[in-house]
């Protein structure tokens, strides 16, 4: 395992599913051998069956596959998209304002709550 790169946890927006990708072969009672594309060549191919989600294959499904943009590091960079929500949560001596943020390479279920004040500071053009 020297030298093989893992997909790590990035905290609480690691990617839930990088891709659709074909399971080979199964290894012992619990992991999966999968078929990665060249450009993953120095992740470790063997996944545990939690980490996997079953296609069910349907004619009329159209299968879209966005690649995320990975670095050498096998890390990848995420900006917020837009805002969806404004939220405000009351405390006995002051309020908490909260925004739900979008993140790039991220689908719409998967937005955050964010301190209103933090991504105002991180990111103001996005927040007005």
């Amino acid at each position: 395992m020297c030298g093989v790169k893992r997909f790590g946890i990035r905290g609480k927006l690691s990617p839930r599913y990088v891709g659709p990708f074909e399971a080979l072969e199964r290894v012992g009672a619990v992991a999966y051998r999968v078929e990665l594309p060249p450009r993953l060549v120095g992740v470790h191919n063997v996944f545990h069956m939690s980490n996997l989600r079953k296609y069910i294959r349907n004619s009329s499904h159209i299968l879209e596959y966005e690649p995320v943009e990975l670095l050498e590091d096998m890390t990848y960079e995420e900006y917020p998209v837009c805002i969806h929500a404004r939220e405000e949560k009351k405390l006995r001596n002051r309020t908490i304002s909260y925004v739900k943020v979008q993140w790039c390479n991220h689908v719409r279920c998967e937005a955050t709550w964010e301190l209103d004040e933090a991504m105002r500071k991180t990111y103001p053009h996005l927040v007005e």
